[in-house]
């Protein structure tokens, strides 16, 4: 058969379509997929959302999940590690401070193409080994019938509130470790505060939920309680209420890491990449959190106009003192 010049570029033609669609070829090929363990310490109904929508951005990839508080988790995983078998391939997990240690560890895997840009300043690592996912604060919550509302940290050791206090117990909440040694470091608070607080005997409690029980009930009047949970319940009509202390918020942000030992790095990052996502911090408002980056908005509960003073707190600092800490704190409180 003989070619004419315009069977020659229709030929041509087809053979660059076909050479473009095999270049193309790998990306395909390379698309996340297989099985992808996490290990989270999330609620089990935010677990089980972000795994859902984790599966629609990623059809392909399979997810297990291993879910328990951050102490479980952390200690699974130092067993496993021990064992020379780490099981997960990415954390999701409530503090930075943990992370913090298995970075010091070597056990986490640096991610530098993690698109960072508009998450809040400081919610992520430098070294980009963790990222923050959220803002979860922790404040004064009051029962409405109260008769003082409370304006700074401080407030706490005045006389008036003697024996109206439940506070998180920093031996049992991930939270309320790193609140303790973040604010004992401040020369403004420091361990007088809690020295007051141990005068005015505060009550410490093995989590959040019983410190909400507590103050909805009347129990106690006062609560040092993360944010969410005193305005869902004042949305929901219990008697509560909640500020922020002039003093600032402690936060923790549910960081998200890849393991140094993942067996899927292509499902890890992207599992990263989604939770830094616009639709992944859609995600989390719609769970009831305030989202890394700001510009996806705020959750509902928050009082429009809220500006949020979050506390600084060095992390690095903050994991060489919370096991001194929480012993002296355990000294002091008995439990």
């Amino acid at each position: 058969m003989t070619l004419t010049r315009r069977h020659f570029t229709r030929h041509g033609l087809m053979m660059t379509a076909a050479a473009a669609l095999l270049a193309a070829a790998p990306a395909f090929a390379q698309a996340p997929s297989g099985k992808l363990v996490l290990y989270t310490s999330q609620p089990e109904k935010d677990a089980a959302q972000t795994v859902a929508a984790f599966k629609k951005a990623y059809p392909n990839v399979e997810v297990d999940i291993f879910r328990s508080g951050t102490t479980e988790v952390m200690g699974k995983l130092a067993a496993e590690i021990s064992a020379g078998q780490p099981g997960a391939d990415v954390l999701l997990i409530a503090d930075a401070a943990s992370m913090e240690i298995l970075k010091g560890q070597k056990q986490l895997l640096a991610y530098p193409g993690a698109k960072t840009e508009g998450l809040q300043p400081g919610s992520f690592d430098a070294d980009k080994t963790y990222f923050g996912s959220k803002l979860i604060t922790t404040g004064i919550a009051y029962n409405t019938a109260a008769k003082e509302k409370p304006t700074s940290w401080t407030d706490l050791d005045k006389p008036a509130y003697k024996g109206q206090i439940s506070m998180p117990s920093p031996l049992y909440s991930g939270a309320a470790a790193i609140m303790l040694s973040t604010m004992t470091a401040r020369p403004d608070l420091g361990w007088k505060l809690f020295e007051g607080l141990k005068a005015n005997e505060a009550v410490a409690v093995r989590g959040n939920g019983a410190v909400l029980k507590a103050v909805a009930t009347g129990e106690k009047s006062y609560g040092v309680l993360v944010d969410f949970m005193a305005f869902n319940a004042k949305k929901q009509g219990s008697p509560v209420d909640f500020v922020f202390p002039k003093e600032g918020a402690p936060a923790v942000t549910e960081p998200v890491a890849i393991v140094k030992t993942t067996k899927n790095e292509a499902a890890a990052k992207a599992f990263v990449d989604f939770i830094l996502s616009d639709d992944g911090q859609k995600l989390a408002l719609t769970m009831g959190y305030i989202p890394a980056k700001p510009s996806i908005g705020s959750p509902a509960w928050l009082p429009e106009g809220t500006k949020i003073n979050v506390m600084a707190s060095d992390i690095a600092a903050v994991v060489k003192a919370t096991e001194a800490d929480k012993a002296r704190f355990a000294t002091m409180f008995g439990n």
